[in-house]
């Protein structure tokens, strides 16, 4: 099936290679979106020649506007301009890629128009998975994951009945700092933990994977997509980036999903579902592999992770505090305003100071994520 795709976060890592992926497979582009990265917006419409180009920034819009005055390429901004993306009836799928909680309405408006949504915006389900779960099934939206590992888990289920899943494995890489002690990490530097051993990804995603709280988003994604709870969820540090995630059934049998660290295939794989065909990932050289190990994770050192996995216990909008919050910290840490430790310290401290609601509704989550937010900043004032 020839899809035709609105990307939004085209700039960003999955961005780009979902229009790798675009060009690859000769899926036509309905939509770019970025954030104040023009140039790349620019080339990107001259390129694919979509209907639509957003710059999420206002003055950013108004330069690309000038740029493409030629085209024919229409410009808009602000979440505005997002939402049309996202809600364009020439996309048949949509692919989120927008790091953080501002991916959440954009996809909402996807999943409003029935669209596929090939998702790489863990923030949405990690702050509101109950409702964006439900809203999909009352509306017929597909929604079909990019992430490697939920990517992985998703491909093993294939033709496999979720009742007999025992548990889902989900790998980790462990980072750059896998084995280190408080100590240690109390003096990394942000260049050091923007040195990822196997992946290469955006600056905030690489932070949290050398916190570990990369790995608990995806804990709790992986509840809301699987419907799955806690206790028959597992994380295993592999430090080779070769085996995805896993699936253990009633039987005893484990399925897993291998293939090189190239994010290609599972954005393929999102498009292409569920059918398959030749790509642009690197394919895997099981000869050349090296020994594939796992190790259990360290919670402690790793408060971030912790700090997660409480929350998918917990639940309600605590897990959007937890998003909230680290993505304040993420970014103070990414400025060199607090150290590296500081990150899982300000994350606890915002999940103490801010009420925890069960049930909550959209604006509940947009307020828990605000104040957990300003819990943080007021930390560092």
């Amino acid at each position: 099936m020839k899809r035709t795709i609105s990307v939004l976060g085209s700039s960003g890592s999955i961005g780009r290679q979902t229009l790798k992926v675009a060009s690859a497979c000769g899926y036509q582009v309905a939509a770019v979106t970025v954030n104040r990265s023009v140039e790349q917006a620019e080339a990107q419409a001259r390129q694919f020649k979509p209907k639509l180009a957003v710059a999420v920034d206002e003055k950013a819009a108004a330069d690309l506007r000038v740029r493409l005055a030629d085209t024919g390429v229409k410009v808009m901004s602000g979440l505005e301009g997002l939402l049309e993306a996202a809600s364009l009836p020439e996309a048949d799928t949509v692919v989120t890629a927008i790091v953080g909680v501002a991916g959440l309405r954009p996809t909402l408006a996807a999943i409003d128009c029935g669209k596929r949504i090939a998702l790489a915006n863990k923030e949405t389900l990690v702050c509101a998975g109950e409702l964006v779960m439900a809203r999909a099934e009352e509306r017929g939206a597909e929604i079909v994951p990019v992430d490697s590992e939920h990517s992985a888990i998703f491909q093993c289920l294939q033709g496999c009945s979720r009742r007999a899943v025992r548990r889902l494995i989900i790998t980790a890489s462990g980072g750059p700092f896998y084995g280190k002690s408080r100590k240690e990490l109390s003096l990394v530097t942000k260049e050091q933990a923007l040195r990822h051993p196997n992946w290469a990804m955006g600056a905030k995603i690489t932070v949290d994977s050398a916190t570990l709280m990369n790995k608990g988003l995806e804990f709790i994604e992986a509840m809301r997509l699987y419907a799955m709870p806690p206790e028959r969820i597992q994380i295993v540090v592999h430090r080779e980036s070769i085996v995805h995630s896993l699936v253990e059934f009633e039987d005893g049998a484990v399925l897993a999903q291998l293939g090189s660290a190239d994010m290609c295939l599972p954005i393929q794989y999102a498009l292409t579902w569920p059918e398959r065909t030749p790509g642009p990932a690197k394919p895997l050289d099981l000869l050349s592999c090296p020994p594939l190990t796992f190790q259990k994770p360290d919670s402690d050192t790793f408060r971030c992770l912790g700090l997660a996995l409480e929350c998918a216990k917990r639940g309600g909008t605590s897990t959007a505090i937890l998003n909230g919050a680290n993505e304040a910290a993420v970014a103070l840490f990414l400025e060199d305003k607090i150290s590296f430790l500081d990150i899982s310290r300000l994350v606890e401290t915002a999940l103490n100071r801010v009420p925890v609601l069960d049930d909550p509704e959209l604006d509940d989550i947009f307020e828990a994520d605000r104040a957990a937010r300003e819990a943080v900043y007021q930390c560092v004032r």
